[in-house]
């Protein structure tokens, strides 16, 4: 491999995977060979430690700031980790790269079997960078959308609002740019991103939407109303969640990771976030092969067109 002075990555790692443990070792190795550099937040290396995997050289960081000035964010899990990942990669704008460890790995590049030519695109920059829409989330306890929000937070794949008490349902009114849209007694409202429609909102009913379409997406979750279908609304739409009045409280969480506690009469709005994530992408595959290979679904008996004949 070239010499590569100056470069660095951030290596991110589930530690409690051994499958992890072993891929951070190798991914080490390949890069300082290269002559790049490695950083780490200091706690995943005290956990390699404690299971006999000592890393060196590398630049031990903490968690604030720990993604600035690197090329790329390696990343070695499941889609759990990936969005982990991306609360340090997104405010310094340095692209994810995804390595599945887990089962369907959707936002991840590349899986544990091709770590070595991963690592090679790496060294050598043979990547693209595509960025992909997040959302800003506003909550205001008191109803009051002129009011200073008491949390703000965002999400890559989706915001999610979810009954708290399993005996009781959510009573939620939607609302789309400024006008009430249908009141909701439900087990919960998703906010989805593109990226987000195969996640939580998938298995809640949702489309699936491809990541060059610009859309929200809302989904209900067990809804009790006549008019209780999945909606997409353009990109630019505010999303507004009231939680009526003297019902069950809610709570609010964004891409799985961040819990806010939502009381009756809060509002929540959502809407597209100024600030994106990027992904680096090894290969240009189309979004429809990615559904079929993660999902496995059945294309036996497909006869169309191969798109190398001409």
């Amino acid at each position: 491999m070239t010499r590569t002075g100056g470069r660095s990555v951030l290596l991110l790692a589930h530690t409690g995977r051994p499958a992890a443990v072993r891929s951070a070792r190798l991914v080490h190795e390949s890069l300082t060979r290269a002559g790049m550099a490695v950083r780490m937040l200091r706690r995943e290396l005290d956990e390699l430690v404690r299971v006999g995997c000592e890393l060196s050289p590398v630049e031990a960081v903490e968690a604030a700031d720990a993604a600035a000035g690197v090329e790329l964010v390696m990343v070695l899990g499941g889609d759990g980790t990936l969005l982990r990942a991306a609360e340090t990669a997104r405010p310094a704008g340095a692209p994810l790269l995804g390595v599945n460890l887990g089962h369907v790995g959707f936002l991840a590049e590349a899986e544990r079997e091709d770590l070595s030519e991963t690592v090679r695109s790496v060294v050598e920059r043979d990547y693209y960078v595509e960025e992909r829409m997040t959302l800003e989330v506003a909550v205001y306890p008191n109803g009051r959308s002129d009011a200073v929000p008491t949390v703000r937070s965002w999400a890559l794949n989706d915001a999610a609002l979810e009954k708290t008490e399993t005996r009781r349902i959510l009573e939620a009114v939607l609302e789309i740019d400024g006008r009430p849209l249908s009141r909701w007694a439900c087990d919960g409202v998703v906010c989805a991103t593109p990226t987000g429609s195969t996640a939580h909102a998938f298995s809640a009913g949702g489309p699936v939407v491809w990541p060059g379409v610009e859309a929200l997406l809302v989904v209900p979750l067990s809804a009790h109303a006549l008019f209780n279908r999945p909606l997409v609304v353009e990109p630019s739409a505010t999303v507004a969640l009231e939680v009526v009045s003297d019902t069950a409280p809610g709570v609010l969480w964004c891409d799985g990771r961040r819990m806010v506690e939502v009381p009756a009469g809060a509002r929540i709005e959502i809407t597209r976030a100024d600030t994106p994530v990027r992904l680096a992408r090894l290969h240009r595959t189309r979004f429809t092969d990615r559904l079929v290979a993660k999902f496995g679904l059945p294309v036996a008996g497909w006869r169309g067109r191969d798109e190398h004949v001409r």
